[in-house]
Formats: structure tokens, C-alpha cells, sequence
């Protein structure tokens, strides 16, 4: 098994957090014809409290390759954009219609709907902004471009919460996991990609990460619905039990807590194992999934 550089993710994430937070506190300032009370509103969702998974996942993915953690920092940022921007909408009474998010008010509880919504496009065009202008060089700045749009588009990020809206495509396993493969998954392939390709990697070091992404990407979300069956609202800071309130197809709902809990196991520990050949600079990504685990124990 390979060893984190620090002795835990928590450990891990301390380290490098705070570059994260210095950086996307920089790419806040919006300049002089932003409107005040929009700046706020994005400040409010971008800058709030969180675990920064998805842009660790990018800078770890980076190292994982060879690379500086610093190259990638702006495809780290742009995929924290895309997650708040589709928090900010998924909250909307419109969608999931929640009021708590990272133990504060939802965005549009605090601004109101319109400037909500408002506030979560203007990070999604931030989002391609800092990828077209900052990674380096520009033909690496079009394929995170292309992979970040992919990800967070119509047939993935968006349609998974279409699909997820209606009620699923199917009331069965493989319509749960299609679901979930586009609504979570393809965001955590993308921040893989992303900080593969300001590594250069090669494709065998890519096809490494692709085995890990998705393996880990369908644990995280088999352990947010054991979260949302049995986890604490205020350590997790968002309402508990309100898929099962809404009648929404999960995975503790259609296999259980016990076979749950099981594959959840079952897919981390193929996560880890495909990231043996990467060797002690995959150490961060292996104890990321193995914290996937820890979070419902």
C-alpha cells in the first residue's frame, strides 16, 4: 500500500490548503465593473468553509505525474468554481431547494434567488477565464479547457442533475450509478485530468488516475448517502435525510447500509491498488481515499 507523504489526508490537506485559499481569495477580486452585492455573493459561496476535495485532487494528481502543484494551481481554482457554481444552483428552491450549505445559509438564502443565480454563472465563466489566461503553455490551456467543459456540461455534471431532478433514469443499480458517474464522478475524472495534463503525463500514468478517479469517484458518492442516512447535520454542516424525505433513489435505499458500507470498501481499495505503479507520489490521492472511507465511520 502506498504511504501518503503525511500520515493522514487531513494531514496532507493542512499542508497544502492554504495555498488553495490564498489563491482563490487573489482570483476574488473581480475588478471595477463588478457590482458590489455580486461580489459578495461570490465571495460568499467560493470562499466559505470547505474541504477543497476537488482542487486537491487536481494539485495531487499533478504531483502523482511529476509535476509542480504550482503549474496546476489555476485548473485547481477553475474546478472550485464549477463545484460552488453548481452548489449554488442545486440549493435553488428551483432544484433541491436547501437552506444549509457548509453550515451557513444557502447562497439565496443570504441574496435572494436572482443574485444567486447570477453569482453561480459568473463563476462559471471565471472558471474558463482563469484556465484560458493562466495554465501554461496555451495548448495545455485548451485541453483543460475542453476536459473542464466536458465534465461540467449536458452530458455529464448538468445531465446527471437533470437525471437526478426527474428522479433518475431507472429505479435499478446501473440507473443509480449513471447518475452519479455524470452528477459527481465526472468532476473528480476531471480535476485528474487536469493536473495530469499540467504534468505532462503519459497515457499510462493517465490511464493510472482514470481507474483511481472512477473508482473513487462512485465510493465518495455510496458514502455521502450513508452520510445523509446516518451522518451528523452539524458536523457536516448541510441537512441530513432529505433524500429519503424526497423520494430520491440512493444507494443505503436500494442496497442497504451493510452492502453499501461493503462496495464503498470494495472500490477504494481498487482506487489504491491502481495507483501502486505511480509509487510514493501518489501517496496524497491514496490517503484522500482512504479519508472517503473514514467519513462514515
Amino acid at each position: 500500500m502506498i504511504e501518503a507523504r503525511c500520515s493522514s489526508f487531513s494531514d496532507y490537506a493542512q499542508s497544502i490548503r492554504p495555498a488553495v485559499e490564498d489563491a482563490l481569495g487573489r482570483y476574488c477580486h473581480q475588478g471595477d465593473g463588478c457590482p458590489p452585492q455580486l461580489a459578495e455573493a461570490i465571495r460568499y459561496s467560493l470562499l466559505a468553509p470547505g474541504k477543497r476535495l476537488r482542487p486537491l485532487l487536481v494539485l495531487m494528481s499533478a504531483e502523482a505525474c511529476g509535476g509542480e502543484s504550482s503549474d496546476a494551481m489555476p485548473a485547481a481554482c477553475a474546478v472550485e468554481m464549477i463545484h460552488t457554481y453548481s452548489l449554488i444552483h442545486d440549493d435553488l428552491p428551483a432544484m433541491d431547494d436547501d437552506d444549509l450549505r457548509r453550515g451557513r445559509p444557502t447562497n439565496h438564502k443570504m441574496f435572494g434567488e436572482g443574485l444567486a443565480i447570477l453569482a453561480g454563472d459568473a463563476l462559471l465563466t471565471m472558471a474558463f477565464e482563469i484556465l484560458a489566461r493562466d495554465i501554461q503553455p496555451p495548448e495545455v490551456a485548451t485541453r483543460c479547457t475542453a476536459v473542464l467543459a466536458q465534465a461540467a456540461g449536458a452530458t455529464a455534471l448538468v445531465g446527471g442533475q437533470a437525471d437526478d431532478l426527474a428522479g433518475g433514469a431507472s429505479h435499478d443499480l446501473a440507473g443509480l450509478e449513471s447518475v452519479h458517474r455524470r452528477k459527481t464522478g465526472a468532476l473528480f475524472l476531471a480535476c485528474l485530468r487536469l493536473g495530469s495534463l499540467t504534468a505532462g503525463a503519459d497515457d499510462q500514468q493517465w490511464a493510472r488516475l482514470e481507474h483511481y478517479g472512477t473508482c473513487m469517484g462512485l465510493a465518495f458518492q455510496i458514502t455521502d448517502d450513508l452520510l445523509d442516512v446516518q451522518g451528523d447535520e452539524q458536523a457536516l454542516g448541510k441537512r441530513v435525510g432529505k433524500d429519503a424525505g424526497r423520494g430520491k433513489l440512493t444507494f443505503p435505499g436500494l442496497l442497504g447500509i451493510d452492502e453499501s458500507r461493503r462496495q464503498a470498501e470494495e472500490l477504494i481499495g481498487k482506487a489504491c491498488m491502481a495507483l501502486e505503479p505511480l509509487g510514493p507520489a501518489a501517496g496524497g490521492l491514496a490517503a484522500l481515499a482512504r479519508y472517503v472511507l473514514e467519513r462514515n465511520r
